[in-house]
This record gives structure tokens, sequence and C-alpha cells, in this order.
């Protein structure tokens, strides 16, 4: 039976720093944006190839934005509570499927690539631990049955009179 793939990216992004970053459990909003480039934000049809509307977001759009926001929120919430302030977060995900012959799909991966920026050096491994833990408590994670893998970048944020 041959199979078809398809190939799925977007970004979300965290715009709930309210000027601390996650200096605490309650010094940050939880907001976000989906971002799929040519699309509209949280407008959904079906994907194109089921005759949707190819300028709304999709079923297979928002399962991988549900996956990354989830991951986001958890690594936030962990963040916070061991003492890594987060100053910025965002993650270019990535998500590939396979259509069948008789038109069935399943999605065989979910890549995240979360960029992370946060206010010390000291706060770099600790926050790429966090990774693991957020994994591990993803709703959405744990409801899926492919592999969610995650590549995550974390860096010191950079004054500007340090460059």
């Amino acid at each position: 039976m041959a199979t078809k793939q398809q190939h799925y990216k977007l970004t979300v992004k965290w715009t709930g720093n309210t000027g601390n970053g996650t200096a605490n459990k309650d010094a940050y909003e939880r907001s976000h944006e989906v971002i799929v480039k040519g699309k509209q934000k949280l407008r959904c049809s079906s994907d194109s190839s089921y005759k949707g509307d190819k300028t709304k977001n999709n079923p297979e759009d928002l399962l991988l934005a549900s996956l990354s926001a989830c991951h986001m929120l958890w690594f936030l919430h962990f963040c916070a509570l061991e003492g890594v302030v987060v100053i910025d977060y965002v993650d270019n995900a990535e998500g590939k499927m396979i259509q069948t012959t008789n038109g069935a799909g399943y999605f065989t991966e979910a890549i995240l690539n979360p960029i992370v920026v946060v206010q010390h050096n000291s706060m770099i491994n600790k926050a790429n631990e966090l990774h693991k833990k957020a994994s591990e408590f993803c709703f959405i994670a744990n409801s899926v049955r492919f592999p969610v893998y995650h590549r995550a970048t974390t860096v010191e944020l950079k004054s500007e009179a340090a460059a």
C-alpha cells in the first residue's frame, strides 16, 4: 500500500512576559500566539488536500500547535517553580503525517524546536532538564501515539551594554 507524507511547520510564541519573565508562578501571563506562515491565526478549516480553505488553520496545524503550546506552558510553569527566569520562548515545531492509499492517515512524529532565553547563564542547565519534565507532564504529548521529540536551544539574555 503506497503512502503519502505531509509535513507541517508552525511557530508558537509566548507573549506573556509582563516585565519579570518567570520570576515566580504569578509573574507572567500564559498568553501565546500560534502562527502558521501564510495562514490566519486560529481560524480553522480542514486541510486543503481535503477541500478545505488553505488560508485557514487546519486540525493538523492545531494538533502540532497543541503539542507545542502544552509543552511550553508546562516548561514555563516548572521554570517558575525552580527559579529559572525565562525571558523569551519561541518554538518552531514540525510534524510529519502519513496518508495511506485508503485516505486514512496518522502522524509519525512531532519535533519541538524551542528557543529559550533565560536571565542568567547559570540557569541554562536547569532549563534544559526541565524540558524533559515538561514532556512527561504535557497532556497532549501523553495523548498521542507517535513520538514527540525535543531539540531545545537555551541561551542567556545578552544585555545591550555587553554586546
